[in-house]
């Protein structure tokens, strides 16, 4: 059995035991920005809506399961109230999960919502995930002298997503590839490039020494992006009728 068909079996199988419908099922993380370690876990991601009496009471319900978390899994899904909250919050998360490259299951009421649940993406809320994401991940890993490789794309990956949003105005491809290929500047893509080399054909643990380049790169751009964020007016689209209408739909189909 391959790796896929063994996670497409665990999320039946999570299906059945909790009584719930998955609406979408994805890889998230490294595997799906497209520059995993040969020992990367598998980020499987999903979310699922129960059976409509579910929501219909009063006491706190769970909106979350977890299982499978082992150096080979990490598998957890959202409900799908929860996920519409955090839409109506433009969290980035969502539309990265939507719009993953490696799907393992969905639904065709995603694929016929997608424009929807786009809508509903703020560039400003976006721009604060992200840079925020750049400059906490720089500020805790950048600083020793050697430093994990994987550290390096986990803070080019978001600089590029805030540059991808400040011009194209839409949630950032998932797929780090394409980022590079259309927000890099010419004379750091050919280090980027090694350095994703590198981190695809060692463990995750593989350390080495500052890239004096990257290093200056990822400094003036988090720089600029934060002065431009401050200036950036409320975008988010602030509409409940359109996310219950939503809600609705899912519990429906």
């Amino acid at each position: 059995m391959s790796m896929r068909e063994n996670i497409i079996e665990k999320l039946n199988t999570s299906e059945k035991m909790e009584n719930i419908k998955i609406l979408h099922a994805v890889e998230s993380g490294s595997r799906a920005w497209g520059f995993a370690s040969p020992d990367s876990d598998y980020d499987v991601r999903f979310i699922y809506v129960r059976p409509e009496n579910y929501y219909l009471r009063l006491d706190k319900t769970r909106d979350v399961i977890e299982f499978e978390l082992n150096d080979t899994y990490d598998i957890n899904g959202w409900d799908i109230s929860k996920t519409l909250r955090l839409l109506h919050n433009s969290n980035p998360t969502v539309f990265e999960w939507i719009h993953s490259p490696i799907v393992y299951n969905t639904h065709n009421i995603i694929k016929k919502l997608t424009p929807e649940i786009d809508s509903f993406f703020s560039c400003k809320s976006g721009i604060y995930h992200y840079v925020s994401t750049a400059i906490s991940t720089s500020s805790k890993h950048l600083k020793q002298e050697y430093i994990k490789y994987k550290k390096y794309l986990y803070v080019i990956r978001p600089v590029m997503a805030c540059l991808w949003i400040l011009e194209n105005k839409t949630p950032p491809p998932v797929l780090f590839s394409e980022l590079v290929n259309t927000m890099a500047d010419e004379n750091i893509k050919p280090v980027i490039s090694e350095l994703i080399r590198i981190k695809t054909e060692t463990p995750e643990t593989a350390t080495g020494k500052h890239i004096p380049e990257l290093d200056r790169y990822i400094e003036k751009n988090i720089t600029d992006i934060r002065k431009y964020a401050s200036s950036m007016p409320d975008d988010r689209k602030n509409n409940w009728s359109e996310i219950n209408e939503m809600f609705l739909k899912f519990l429906d189909i």
